[in-house]
């Protein structure tokens, strides 16, 4: 784990033993792989200083080097605010992991209309908090989808983060309430997804489409219905909502995949969510509970998960 400490708009990081003999280009470039456009904004800028003195990019670092970036910064966004209770699951100067509730879009899909979406809503919290920041997403849920969701603070982090979502190294893990029980209680679903071109927003599978994999694992039976956990290796639209339907359990109350309407909302919540921190490379594990009143998902303890 790395030691950082934050000093008013500039953060400081003691240079560790694995990166000896590394220079600022190899980390920004190498080991944290941000953008070129970035990097060269922040060179540029001087805006990284290693023990008190603008930085040399191509000098090698030594341990306990301080290295300090300026990365914090007033942004305020041009997105309204929107006064809606949100639920923390984690927050620090970087990242903030919010429960979003089933029934709100995470994003505005038009800024001057969409007014009430997640993402105005955690403004209005960090606004109360005094914070301005332009936070941008990392991954996204459905709008009837509720549960964990990833955002960074600053544009350095959202990098950091954009490169370990397409490596797979964040791990989101779902609970999903399906009609009927499945055959196999354990198993890996592998085939590729793609757009229905008789309907807009839905998807399908086909041999055309993009390669998406979900493992699962059945963790309850009531009656007609199955609870299973998902998780998965590709993060297609819609992904376990087409998978499971695929195999003949559609989930509760997704009418769109021949679900039918037993809850109001497509039953599915991401539950977990679980990622290396973008400078402390802590691991960090966010359970979120159901939120739904009253409760879809009965009797699961989602911090077993």
């Amino acid at each position: 784990m790395l030691r950082t400490m934050r000093k008013g708009n500039w953060l400081e990081i003691m240079t560790p033993e694995n990166w000896e003999g590394q220079n600022l280009e190899n980390l920004f470039r190498t080991i944290w792989q941000a953008p070129r456009k970035l990097t060269h904004l922040f060179r540029m800028e001087k805006k990284v200083l290693v023990n008190g003195i603008p930085a040399n990019w191509t000098a090698p670092l030594h341990v306990n080097d301080k290295i300090l970036i300026h990365i914090f910064s007033e942004e305020r966004s041009l997105l309204p605010v929107y006064n809606q209770e949100i639920q923390v699951l984690y927050e620090d100067d970087h990242v903030i992991v919010v429960n979003k509730p089933p029934f709100m879009s995470t994003h505005p899909n038009d800024p001057k209309t969409d007014k009430s979406t997640l993402l105005n809503a955690i403004l209005f919290y960090l606004q109360t908090k005094g914070e301005t920041s332009n936070i941008q997403q990392v991954h996204r849920l459905d709008k009837d989808t509720s549960g964990a969701i990833l955002f960074a603070k600053h544009s350095l982090a959202g990098s950091i983060l954009d490169r370990k979502l397409e490596e797979r190294e964040i791990k989101r893990t779902y609970i999903a309430m399906v009609h009927g029980h499945l055959k196999k209680k354990k198993g890996t679903i592998d085939k590729p997804i793609g757009r229905d071109r008789h309907h807009a927003t839905r998807r399908r599978v086909s041999e055309s489409g993009q390669a998406a994999v979900t493992h699962y694992q059945v963790i309850m039976e009531d009656k007609n219905l199955s609870y299973v956990k998902c998780w998965l290796e590709t993060g297609r639209t819609h992904q376990i909502r087409v998978h499971l339907s695929s195999e003949g359990h559609p989930l509760a109350g997704d009418i769109l995949y021949g679900g039918k309407p037993v809850v109001k909302r497509q039953a599915l919540h991401a539950a977990k969510l679980e990622f290396l921190h973008p400078f402390t490379e802590e691991r960090i594990i966010c359970h979120a509970p159901f939120i739904d009143e009253p409760s879809i998902f009965k009797n699961i303890n989602v911090f077993s998960i």
